[in-house]
């Protein structure tokens, strides 16, 4: 039996999806993409797929990706579908076609613990206040019992908490194979636990970020798969030029300002005024954020000119002189200290980064 077979026969009135829930019943829509998935599988070509609300999508992809017999990605564009997709849609069409298929859940480094970031986020969070002080001991005792180390755990722990990003680790943060926490790492074990799995539940964000990588020719985030299924593809131009662009915004600086501050005076308390050095790249975060005046977020400038629409050619130009001054003023800070902790070769990395991209938009604008 081929595998479009074995699909319609799935999705029959007596079909195994049919015995597994009592209250499946067959529609012609949700059979008809699903044989449609079957020969793109069969026939190894792309195949896009647009269907109203109610038609059962998630159902239609699923059955012939797992009867397939191949290892899977699946990408989604929320972590709320990833996490329904791995606690309730495979595992109840795992249990109803009788396969021994293993499925791995893999995020983005902002849903994992860092261990390293929460040893050093203690005087942070006790600067916000008493509140952000609590929930940090929270973390921390969940922390001694978890496993995978996913913060979607956490009951309670908005998603916006000031606190993850204290407890959380970025592409640009990490130590990589220097830190002190990388044998016990959560991101590296779901990783390790995704490369062997047969179907592996994935965001937009990170199939870009692993194309990334495999360019680089560094290394690779997911396993070399031939089929990949994305849910709500409509998202995936915008969330690829958003993930492999180049960027500099204001949240990067102030990000960048905050770590320098925590690591200098955790690690190198008095061999360099950090106040002053940190004190100057917020300034000029501020300066640059104030020169483009008041737009609510997530509002697009046109830029054709030497400066975007709307902003002054000479106060934008201000402002990103100061930005590069700062940066620079912070990596040779950073000089006198590299080498004392890994934290401050890579925070040196992100400063020269962050100088580079100033210096790329400041070309643009003359």
């Amino acid at each position: 039996m081929n595998l479009v077979s074995e699909v319609e026969a799935a999705f029959a009135p007596d079909g195994a999806l049919s015995r597994a829930e009592k209250h499946f019943l067959p529609r012609p829509g949700q059979t008809d993409m699903a044989l449609a998935v079957a020969n793109a599988i069969e026939g190894a070509h792309a195949l896009v797929v647009e269907a109203s609300t109610g038609v059962g999508k998630t159902f239609s992809y699923l059955v012939p990706a797992l009867l397939s017999g191949e290892r899977v990605l699946v990408s989604t564009a929320t972590k709320a579908l990833q996490d329904q997709l791995f606690g309730r849609d495979l595992p109840r069409l795992i249990e109803a076609l009788g396969l021994p298929v293993s499925v791995a859940l893999l995020k983005g480094r902002s849903s994992y613990l860092c261990l390293h970031r929460l040893t050093s986020s203690r005087e942070d969070a006790q600067a916000q206040g008493s509140a952000p002080a609590r929930a940090l001991a929270r973390i921390e005792q969940w922390a001694q019992v978890t496993r995978t180390g996913d913060l979607a755990e956490l009951t309670g722990l908005d998603e916006r908490s000031p606190l993850i990003p204290l407890v959380t680790s970025t592409r640009e943060n990490c130590l990589g194979a220097q830190c002190p926490s990388f044998r016990s790492c959560h991101v590296n074990l779901a990783r390790r636990e995704a490369m062997a799995a047969d179907v592996v539940v994935i965001n937009h964000h990170l199939f870009f970020a692993d194309l990334a990588v495999r360019e680089s020719g560094v290394a690779e985030l997911l396993p070399s798969v031939r089929i990949a299924i994305f849910d709500e593809a409509h998202q995936l131009n915008e969330t690829g030029v958003q993930f492999l662009g180049s960027n500099l915004t204001t949240g990067q600086l102030l990000e960048f300002s905050r770590d320098m501050l925590a690591s200098g005076l955790q690690l190198a308390r008095g061999l360099v005024d950090w106040q002053q050095v940190v004190g100057a790249t917020e300034q000029a975060a501020r300066e640059l954020r104030l020169c483009v005046g008041r737009h609510s977020p997530g509002t697009k400038l046109r830029w054709t000119d030497t400066s975007p629409e709307g902003v002054g050619r000479s106060d934008w130009h201000t402002a990103l002189e100061g930005v590069q001054t700062s940066c620079l003023q912070a990596l040779a800070a950073l000089d006198t200290v590299s080498e004392i902790a890994p934290d401050f070769v890579r925070l040196h990395e992100r400063a020269s980064q962050l100088a580079e991209r100033t210096r790329g938009t400041f070309c643009r604008c003359l």
